[in-house]
């Protein structure tokens, strides 16, 4: 079962972190913006109000926010991208090592970009243009589309809304485009819109029935 921290133990871990930074090799506060320079190396980078913007070919250890989107620039590094309220973009021939996360938000990956860990969120579309990722796509009220040429390993799962303040009931819509590849299984806990193309390839499907897609 998927455990959502509250915001405030969030918020309390990041001021945490923010007052062991200070005078480190990290670019952390609490309210306002971050920007990491085009090129730049850093440790981490993190605030609590506020998004995060990471230039091209620059390097970051972490990257968190609580209340905020964070932009992963063209070419750039990371170990981890976090955010509760926000949505993730990850530029073209990005990145991330581990995880890309967040609650309430898109996850929007560009041509050429990869995650080496999971794509996880509760709310919020998930879009991959010729984009891949290793460990796998999580979401529970989120439409995905895995766009043509994306490679996923490690499946994907709907998971069934736990609680009032996630449940929806309007199906999520899932898309397998073109020449797609989703290694693993596919695991639907609630009724969702399938539908896959016809070069796709993917794994066993668990819970719903797939239906063609046609580009529309």
């Amino acid at each position: 079962m998927r455990t959502v921290f509250p915001l405030t133990a969030i918020a309390l871990g990041l001021l945490f972190v923010v007052g062991c930074a200070e005078g480190g090799n990290g670019l952390d506060k609490v309210n306002g913006s971050v920007d990491v320079q085009a090129g730049a190396h850093v440790g981490s980078a993190s605030t609590v109000n506020g998004s995060i913007d990471i230039g091209h070919d620059a390097t970051v250890a972490n990257a968190e926010t609580v209340n905020g989107g964070i932009d992963l620039g063209p070419h750039a590094h990371a170990n981890s991208l976090e955010t509760v309220n926000g949505g993730i973009q990850i530029e073209s021939a990005a990145d991330v090592a581990r995880t890309a996360t967040t609650v309430n938000g898109e996850l929007q990956l560009s041509v050429g970009s990869h995650v080496g860990g999971r794509l996880e969120n509760v709310n919020g579309q998930i879009n991959l243009d010729h984009a891949n990722v290793d460990g796998g796509i999580r979401t529970t009220n989120g439409d995905v589309t895995i766009g043509a040429g994306s490679i996923v390993h490690g499946g994907l799962h709907v998971e069934k809304p736990n609680g009032f303040w996630n449940h929806t009931s309007r199906k999520p819509r899932i898309v397998i485009g073109a020449d797609a590849v989703v290694e693993g299984d596919l695991v639907f806990d609630r009724e969702v819109d399938l539908q896959v193309a016809s070069s796709a390839k993917i794994g066993k499907v668990v819970g719903a029935t797939a239906q063609p897609y046609t580009g529309q």
